[in-house]
């Protein structure tokens, strides 16, 4: 689906005697088609130039990004590439446009040219999709923040793409709407087959992940599933992240001298450690 090969960006200096600050430098990176991949990183790790580049909102400065065999740099691939990869961004109020919640999930499917019958038919099976058929005609400014997020995913959805990627979708979201959209997205990839990247900062959205990379300075430094990943948590702290608080609990545990599981991710994998359990 998605194949990077020494994938280098460098943002221009806005001084003339500065060299160009590289902000990827040189990754190589395979994504599979159906699969949820979480992307953890600092600020300034270099995240969210990545995602900018899986729908040729940027393009490489060096090396080679291909979606579905597309390279990103040819300017004839770049419509091609954005029906086959949808954006979702960290706030609704952006890309949301229109006063009307269907008007504006119709507007990507209007602008690809679908015919009208076929453009109702999409709004209203992506609207089901994400739990909000009963707001079709709500205005957008009404809603909570969950819920214009995933109208704005609705509007993704409705472009028919291969792909959708979520550069932290939910960073301005409180706890409640950050479990609807992240159950939203889970719910897509596991039922529609739909390819998830997932860009985030909360660790218990990456735990929910099929896979999980981290990037540290431009570069990737982990790949591997959620188990592997966050059983690291020393490596991990030492780049300025965490883990689920779960996890964190249990590496305490451990550090005391109890003998939890160095795997845990979620309440009920702790609950069920029979260490715990015999202090229960």
């Amino acid at each position: 689906m998605i194949k990077s090969q020494n994938l280098v960006f460098e943002y221009a200096s806005y001084e003339e005697s500065a060299p160009p600050a590289p902000t990827l430098k040189g990754l190589d990176i395979s994504i599979e088609a159906g699969e949820f991949v979480a992307v953890l990183g600092h600020n300034g790790s270099g995240k969210s130039t990545l995602a900018k580049h899986l729908n040729a909102l940027l393009v490489p400065t060096g090396g080679t990004l291909w979606v579905k065999g597309m390279d990103t740099k040819d300017l004839a691939n770049t419509w091609g590439i954005r029906q086959s990869v949808g954006m979702v961004f960290q706030n609704p109020d952006n890309q949301i446009i229109a006063t009307i919640v269907e008007e504006d999930v119709a507007f990507g499917p209007e602008n690809l040219g679908v015919p009208p019958v076929e453009i109702r038919e999409r709004v209203a099976a992506s609207l089901s999709w994400v739990g909000m058929s009963e707001y079709m005609r709500a205005a957008p400014h009404h809603l909570s923040g969950g819920q214009k997020q995933r109208v704005a995913i609705a509007g993704v959805l409705a472009m028919r793409p291969d792909c959708v990627v979520l550069d932290e979708p939910t960073a301005m979201l409180d706890p409640s709407g950050r479990r609807e959209v992240l159950e939203t997205v889970a719910r897509l990839n596991r039922e529609s087959g739909i390819t998830v990247i997932l860009i985030t900062h909360f660790m218990e959205e990456a735990a929910k992940a099929n896979r999980v990379l981290v990037m540290d300075d431009g570069n990737l430094v982990i790949d591997d599933i959620p188990r592997n990943v966050f059983r690291q948590t020393d490596k991990l702290q030492s780049l300025g992240l965490g883990v689920p608080g779960v996890t964190a609990l249990a590496h305490e545990l451990r550090r005391r001298g109890l003998p939890v599981a160095d795997d845990i991710l979620t309440v009920e994998e702790f609950m069920q450690d029979e260490v715990i359990k015999s202090l229960l």
